[in-house]
């Protein structure tokens, strides 16, 4: 069994001029981060890996998660190959990932997220949001040969405020 959790970065800002990469949170981004890191602390399994884009909007958002979750922040995995909007590059990198590792943990970005999803969850999600959490589950034992997995938990900032 192999589980994936796949967080998109919160709401980054726009406000300087900056390359897309060094793009940080924004305050409404840090608020949902730890919106939904203190709601999905009950769906984590008990052992796993973060992994996350070098971005730094995905970087801090992991960071936030990291803190709120007690995973150190220092063994966060940074992977420049997740600064990807591409999902068959974000699949490409899940699928190479080690088998000794059941769980993982994966900060990154839309649209690669969203359609990683739909590809591979049994539930259409029409736009995974900033902060968006969704986790899935393979029935497999090698993640090169994901295919047909189950979302198991989504959380999403606006459902969380709503309620």
């Amino acid at each position: 069994m192999k589980n994936l959790i796949l967080i998109r970065h919160a709401k980054s800002s726009w406000e300087a001029p900056l390359k897309d990469i060094d793009r940080p949170l924004e305050q409404r981004g840090i608020n949902d981060a730890h919106l939904v890191a203190a709601n999905c602390i009950k769906f984590l399994p008990s052992t796993y890996v973060i992994w996350s884009s070098p971005a730094k909007r995905a970087s801090e958002t992991a960071m936030i998660f990291a803190q709120n979750i007690l995973y150190p922040v220092e063994s966060i995995v940074f992977k420049d190959e997740l600064y990807t909007f591409d999902e068959k590059q974000l699949e490409k990198v899940i699928k190479s990932c080690n088998n000794n590792f059941e769980n993982v943990i994966l900060f990154g970005h839309n649209g690669a997220i969203t359609n990683f999803v739909n590809k591979f969850g049994d539930i259409f999600i029409d736009n995974v949001p900033t902060a968006g959490f969704v986790s899935l589950q393979f029935d497999i034992d090698s993640w090169e040969k994901i295919k047909n997995g189950k979302i198991k938990k989504s959380i999403f900032p606006k459902k969380i405020i709503k309620s």
